[in-house]
């Protein structure tokens, strides 16, 4: 026999073995093991609905999760970054102290990642966010009551453990809800929340620099007045966050089965209560899971523990004023928000997740060698345009947080890759604490350096991971082709079996009928 046939044959019993093992495994599935909606709309579509009826619905849905998510995110994102305003408003914390507290939420961060994730998958996630949420507020207010670097450093920790299931169940809730083709600009809504914190907290920091009393330094208003919001917050998201379409009370059971139905041919599951440990194991041996870790480490992690912490100060020392710092951050917010809406359009419009990041690349790195080359310029207007520029890359994260959602099937599968995501989020924080270093001050220029090169290393990255995709969607393509004929079913027997696979919580490699968005 020809090697290429024999090549041929061999390939083809590699796909029917896949299969065969695909389809048993559904077989073998039952309501218990799979997915919560299973148990209100079982393994067949159970009822027809329009198109019009669906894009009500979705109206509905937008009405109410997005503006939660994106308030819970502005929240975050305000909470964690208190410290940066603080840190030129009369913070007692200075030095090395400084760069200990702001690496102490990262390390609660990281700390409580995974067993917060597993925790909320047997819990209620909305109820469970909630909590969290009311929780951390109350202690940012504590932040207020002391002066210590050890009761500020133990605040922060504990801060970081309460915001550490921020992002995973987000990201949950969005995938339960939305269609792959619509969570990218959804999750990009709450995700440009960053952006307009920045413009928020700058002005309320700026208009707190007002205040002339002698017993109550300006950072203490700043941390009660922000703590109270996260109170609010919290309070808003347990009464009127739905945990997942199963128990979405705001939906009458009508509702809820088109809500389910609306997303069954996406493959992606809403949620189990059961943790599963082989779906644990693939995504550990999933090459791409390593590829997203890699790309959160050197886009979004480090060079974002380095400035979140560090950006007043480095804008400070171009030459203005403590006052014209805070109202600096307002422009790069809105640079930040403006990319971070574009490229969550973009994303949705063409089905590309990597892409958009390249697009959002480009300007970072333009940004950072300004900074390098010319830190000793004097040229306060250059450099404020190059620190503008570098927030351009702000959306990578969202996007990452999108490519997981559009990526990942089997529930704990999923949950397992948004823990591993957002440890490594925490874990490069921690690291990026440490780039900028109190000896290298004003100008920092090891620590741009070290920036500028990740950034440079993560331009490739995106390109590997949209090649590994398309392979893999023609792999699948090409095992459904044989199933289809090994099977002898119609188009409708084809149908048939991809509404029977949604909701098995099976994993993205698993199920056969899932496609990968590139």
């Amino acid at each position: 026999m020809p090697h290429d046939e024999a090549h041929a044959m061999d390939e083809k019993k590699e796909v029917e073995g896949d299969v065969s093992l695909e389809i048993s495994s559904v077989e073998d599935n039952d309501a218990s093991k799979g997915d919560e909606a299973l148990r209100l709309v079982g393994k067949q579509r159970s009822a027809e609905f329009s198109e019009e009826y669906y894009q009500k619905l979705k109206r509905r849905l937008d009405w109410v999760i997005p503006p939660l998510c994106s308030a819970v995110y502005f929240t975050q994102y305000l909470d964690k970054n208190t410290l940066n305003y603080a840190s030129i408003m009369g913070l007692p914390i200075t030095g090395q102290h400084y760069n200990l507290v702001a690496m102490a939420f990262y390390l609660g961060y990281l700390t409580w990642e995974f067993p917060t994730v597993y925790i909320s998958q047997k819990l209620r996630a909305g109820k469970y966010l909630g909590a969290n949420i009311v929780l951390w507020g109350a202690v940012l207010m504590l932040h207020a009551a002391t002066t210590s670097f050890g009761v500020f450093f133990f605040l922060r920790f504990i801060l970081g453990m309460l915001e550490s299931c921020v992002a995973p169940i987000l990201i949950l809730i969005i995938s339960m809800f939305y269609k792959k083709e619509e969570q990218g600009l959804r999750i990009a809504w709450f995700y440009v929340m960053n952006g307009l914190t920045a413009i928020f907290g700058g002005f309320v920091a700026y208009g707190i620099t007002y205040y002339t009393g002698t017993h109550f330094l300006p950072y203490r208003i700043l941390y009660l007045l922000i703590g109270g919001l996260a109170i609010i917050v919290g309070i808003c998201v347990l009464i009127w966050m739905p945990d997942s379409p199963v128990h979405a009370r705001m939906l009458t059971r009508e509702e809820r089965i088109a809500a389910l139905e609306r997303v069954r041919d996406g493959q992606g599951g809403t949620e189990s209560k059961t943790l599963k440990k082989d779906q644990v194991v693939e995504a550990l041996t999933d090459v791409r899971t390593w590829l997203i870790v890699l790309l959160t480490l050197v886009l979004a992690s480090i060079p974002n523990g380095a400035l979140s912490a560090f950006s007043n100060i480095i804008v400070k020392s171009f030459g203005y004023t403590t006052k014209q710092t805070l109202i600096l951050n307002a422009p790069g917010g809105f640079i930040g928000a403006a990319m971070t809406l574009f490229v969550g359009w973009y994303s949705d419009r063409k089905k590309e997740r990597m892409l958009p990041i390249i697009i959002a690349l480009i300007p970072t790195i333009i940004g950072s060698a300004l900074l390098v080359g010319l830190a000793n310029s004097g040229n306060k207007g250059v450099l404020l345009l190059g620190s503008y520029l570098m927030g351009t890359i702000g959306p990578s994260l969202s996007l990452v947080y999108t490519y997981n959602a559009s990526n990942t099937s089997g529930h704990t599968k999923k949950s397992t890759i948004n823990a591993l995501t957002l440890f490594t989020f925490s874990l490069g924080n921690v690291i990026g604490t440490e780039i900028m270093q109190s000896k290298d001050a004003p100008q920092y220029i090891p620590g741009k350096i070290a920036v500028m090169v990740m950034y440079a290393v993560g331009f490739f990255i995106p390109f590997m991971l949209r090649w590994m995709n398309v392979r893999l969607n023609k792999k699948k393509q090409a095992k459904l082709r044989d199933l289809k004929i090994q099977h002898e079913w119609s188009d409708a027997d084809m149908q048939r079996e991809r509404e029977r696979h949604a909701f098995m919580d099976l994993t993205d490699k698993q199920n056969p009928f899932f496609e990968y968005m590139v």
